[in-house]
């Protein structure tokens, strides 16, 4: 293939004819000779009889493989045993998108190159190399993560379509080094919501609006929208996003799946589009702990252009985190902390009603949860609900989030601009402009003016303007108060009569949870717990720890999960129904979605 720069295509139906004229012709008759087998006969279109259930968009077989569902290690034992390869996955998840996504909109972009790669990742693994646990399988990544190939990086904004990034981000790097198949963008809601402070979660200008296969007509988590509810639906084998506050967390358990949000400084953000660096990390998705942490363990690492990544030296495990995969036994002797009064008092009724059996069901297993284990002053910095300018709202911009994400957004965006090539924008001011210029389609003025998601226009980017990047006084105070009230609070709750407790059990579907993890910089993982009856939308149960604890949160994650899938117990992962699967409303609602 060139290597000149293609002009860039969203993903919709009949581009597999395009990229079939653009493979290597190996690869196309490869292609060609499998296809029957591969893929399924069985119509894509969602039937009437089946609205409301789990069969809506029923989900072929990948040749003799079941691939709905499946886990890395069953893919992995299909291509040792010679009944799978990597082509095959490629091609079915392709046939998976297009059945879903002009319903659910979760990929921006699909890679041209997702064939050639798989079929270089078939040869390695014939000739006798396997890389590791991620050869051969499909990943997408959130389209503000930088791919130095066909593929653009726009955060989802038509401002930067057909710039050229310099490198591929190191995460993808790390990704095509563990023999990963890049397989393309995924929806974001745009600019991972930096942009608007009132806006429709999960829409982007170019992107349009991604919607939970759960529920079509509610807010589906974001920013990284795309990347969780492609793994959720099936459509893909895992993915990254990137979290600033709650983007990891919050999509992960609106879609009943796995996500893990690493400390800032374990996985590297340069060629990542920024928004602070004192809180940016990228993340991975998976429907389990194990695929999760396989793509963790590919990612993170110390990298030369994020001088963040240096603080984990020393404090990495030799050998990575999927040898803290452990299962329900070892849940006995566990001992949890449960800030009460700091996050679980705003969850909805029915919602703690399940995640109450939830616990039941640890505690059962050997486990001892100690109710009251508070984040100190939590009455000063949480929230009543989730809020990045809560210090402001308090009369205290100087003990702000937002006074800090403000200033950081406005220097990080023009550092981050400043490599691009074949673009005219260089700076917040030009990003600012573009939206006025494209009013209709970014939004530049508020609703009626400009474009219902962006319902407040853009006054994120313009509360960032304002400040022209200027670190003064009132920056550094909040800077310091957030990060130290957070950390210390974290960690004294993580203390109890003088022992580490083995993490905190929070409801990530209250925000103010991941809130104050992400204002300390500290890792969190999300594992699914229950449904709301009222709206069939998913709720997480995460597990909450401290500086570079993420073998901690590896070890119970995968012990919680590994209880829920061994017993009857229905607080566990679910099947996503594709409720008003037909509407197509913009903005999404944000409502309240407990039944009681």
């Amino acid at each position: 293939m060139s290597s000149q720069k293609m002009a860039a295509f969203p993903w919709s139906a009949g581009r597999l004819l395009l990229l079939a004229s653009l493979l290597p012709a190996a690869v196309t008759a490869q292609a060609t000779a499998t296809a029957t087998t591969n893929l399924s006969a069985v119509s894509l279109f969602p039937l009437e009889q089946n609205v409301e259930t789990v069969n809506l968009f029923p989900m072929a077989p990948c040749g003799s493989f079941k691939l709905e569902e499946a886990t890395i290690d069953q893919m992995q034992a299909a291509m040792k045993a010679g009944t799978l390869t990597s082509v095959q996955l490629v091609q079915c998840y392709m046939q998976r998108n297009y059945q879903t996504d002009e319903y659910i909109n979760s990929l921006l972009q699909m890679n041209p190159d997702a064939l050639a790669i798989a079929a270089a990742m078939d040869a390695e693994r014939k000739a006798g190399k396997v890389r590791g646990p991620l050869h051969g399988i499909p990943f997408t990544v959130k389209d503000n993560i930088a791919s130095k190939d066909n593929l653009e990086t726009t955060a989802g904004s038509w401002a930067l379509i057909g710039s050229i990034v310099p490198r591929d981000a190191f995460v993808v790097s790390k990704l095509r080094a563990a023999g990963a198949v890049l397989f393309g963008k995924a929806t974001l809601s745009e600019w991972a919501d930096m942009r608007s402070n009132n806006y429709s979660e999960g829409y982007s200008g170019r992107g349009g609006q991604c919607r939970s296969a759960y529920n079509f007509t509610v807010n589906p988590g974001g920013s990284s929208s795309g990347s969780a509810v492609a793994v959720s639906a099936n459509a893909i084998a895992f993915a990254l996003g990137t979290e600033t506050d709650g983007s990891v967390i919050n999509p992960a358990e609106r879609n009943s799946i796995v996500g893990f949000k690493p400390t800032v400084g374990l996985t590297s953000r340069a060629g990542v589009v920024p928004e602070s660096e004192h809180q940016d990390t990228v993340g991975t998705f998976g429907r389990t702990v194990r695929d999760a942490v396989y793509a963790l363990d590919a990612i993170y690492g110390v990298d030369s252009r994020d001088s963040y990544t240096l603080a984990q030296k020393g404090k990495t495990p030799v050998g990575g985190y999927s040898q803290f995969l452990t299962n329900r036994t070892a849940l006995k002797g566990a001992v949890f902390g449960l800030p009460w009064n700091s996050f679980w008092v705003y969850a909805d009724p029915e919602q703690l009603r399940q995640l109450k059996q939830l616990l039941r069901l640890i505690t059962d297993a050997g486990a001892t949860i100690i109710n009251g284990t508070e984040i100190t002053d939590y009455q000063t910095i949480v929230a009543p609900w989730w809020n990045w300018d809560y210090g402001t709202s308090r009369g205290f911009a100087n003990e702000s989030e937002y006074t800090v994400v403000k200033v950081d957004f406005y220097n990080n965006i023009k550092s981050y601009l400043s490599e691009l090539q074949n673009t005219k924008m260089r700076s917040l001011e030009d990003l600012v402009q573009f939206n006025y210029d494209n009013d209709g389609s970014e939004g530049g003025n508020p609703w009626p003016l400009g474009n219902p998601a962006f319902y407040s226009g853009q006054d994120g980017f313009l509360a960032s303007l304002e400040t022209k990047g200027i670190k003064d006084q009132t920056y550094y105070q909040a800077l310091n108060f957030t990060q130290s009230k957070t950390r210390n609070g974290i960690n004294d709750a993580l203390t109890y009569k003088g022992k580490k407790l083995s993490g905190l059990l929070v409801p990530p579907d209250v925000g103010q949870s991941y809130q104050i993890a992400a204002q300390a910089g500290y890792p969190v993982i999300t594992l699914p717990a229950g449904v709301h009856s009222a709206t069939s939308m998913p709720f997480g149960l995460a597990i909450m720890q401290t500086a570079f604890a993420e073998a901690e949160l590896v070890k119970w994650g995968s012990a919680i999960e590994d209880l829920q899938l061994k017993s009857n117990t229905p607080f566990k992962r679910s099947l996503p129904k594709w409720g008003n699967y037909l509407s197509r409303n913009i903005p999404l609602l944000n409502i309240y979605e407990g039944s009681d």
